[in-house]
């Protein structure tokens, strides 16, 4: 029975070798990834035309709610798609684009989109933060999400119990987010923001909110985007979510110039998140940005004011990381589609978290190292 023994002794080897490799490899993984925080920033309905090819031409005109047309092309107009891109959101193309990587320019062989077939706000969302399209909503009514979000489903975790914030322009995020079941903050709209301590910013912040209105259920992004960072410099989140909303009102407004602005401060909000988190201890080379809408747009003249099933190219989007474990791949160009549904297992996936979820997305693997 002497070469049975050898037989299970030589399989009891190759089995603890093959077991121990396959931990070596785990901890291995665990060791080189170096990001512990996420940042996710989503502004509504900003096309991919204005993000890829900058300020479009046939819109910078009196008819598409620009006042004075030169003052804008001089803002706004350069010769080249690269260069007006620049021109409209330098942070993005000058920082996230070179070093980590967007999707989404049609353009160039790159596709982005939503597959839930309705192309507005709740819907759009609820696929981004759940992982998967739900045709049940079908509506943007605040009615508290019945789906377990990325951001609930990590709060639930040890290492994340506590360390999960979000917050929106738009009423209807507390509701989509569903912090209240979650057990994390979820703040937006004209709500005001209650933090322990309190800080003078954010008292003034909640009294400015109340006193500026101009849409029913939707503050100036100004107001979620401070609150959010007196947030993150006070509690220091692992996963701070921000929702901006001017983008998408503006558009509805049909005023192409403060939809151009909007688009231009939440670039500008990008950069201070950044800086400020490259300032901090345990979030300078330790966090990931992640930046995309909720939907596309139609195209000129009248087409980008809206958005839905009756406008089928407003199915188009358009993402971006950048973080210590995104190569610097910058602007991709000629390679798989990727989908909204992607987002929160991607989101999940720089934290370590395999978001294992029925129905969802597959994280999406060229963003990570």
């Amino acid at each position: 029975m002497a070469w049975h023994n050898d037989l299970v002794t030589r399989r009891l080897s190759n089995f603890f070798i093959l077991g121990g490799s396959l931990i070596f490899c785990g901890l291995a993984a665990a060791q080189t990834r170096k990001t512990e925080n996420v940042i996710f920033v989503m502004t509504d309905g900003l096309r991919w035309q204005d993000v890829f090819r900058g300020a479009d031409p046939a819109l910078l005109n009196k008819e598409s709610g620009v006042p004075n047309p030169d003052a804008a092309k001089k803002e706004y107009w350069r010769d080249t798609p690269e260069a007006r891109r620049a021109a409209l959101m330098p942070f993005l193309w000058g920082t996230m684009a070179k070093q980590g990587q967007i999707y989404g320019n049609r353009d160039q062989g790159s596709e982005a989109y939503v597959t839930n077939g309705f192309n507005f706000s709740y819907p759009g969302y609820n696929e981004t933060l759940t992982g998967a399209p739900d045709p049940r909503v079908d509506s943007n009514d605040k009615i508290p999400n019945r789906n377990v979000t990325v951001l609930e489903w990590l709060n639930r975790k040890p290492a994340f119990k506590g360390k999960v914030a979000a917050f929106g322009a738009w009423d209807v995020i507390s509701a989509i987010a569903n912090g209240e079941r979650g057990g994390f903050p979820a703040n937006a709209g004209y709500d005001a923001f209650q933090m322990t301590p309190m800080t003078p910013q954010l008292a003034l912040i909640n009294k400015l909110k109340v006193e500026t209105k101009v849409w029913d259920g939707e503050a100036f992004d100004s107001f979620p985007f401070f609150t959010a960072m007196e947030y993150l410099k006070a509690k220091k989140p692992r996963v701070l979510y921000i929702s901006l909303g001017e983008t998408d009102e503006w558009a509805h407004d049909g005023k192409y110039e403060l939809y151009l602005k909007s688009a231009r401060r939440v670039d500008d909000y990008l950069k201070i998140l950044w800086e400020t988190v490259q300032s901090m201890p345990g979030y300078k080379d330790h966090t990931t940005l992640i930046f995309t809408p909720d939907h596309g747009r139609g195209e000129a003249p009248t087409g980008w004011k809206d958005h839905g099933q009756k406008v089928p190219d407003s199915k188009y989007i358009w993402m971006a990381f950048l973080g210590p474990d995104t190569p610097p791949l910058g602007e991709r160009k000629n390679v798989p589609a990727v989908t909204q549904s992607q987002v929160a297992a991607t989101l999940a996936a720089f934290l370590g978290e395999d978001y294992a979820v029925p129905g969802a997305g597959k994280a999406i693997a060229d963003v990570r190292k």
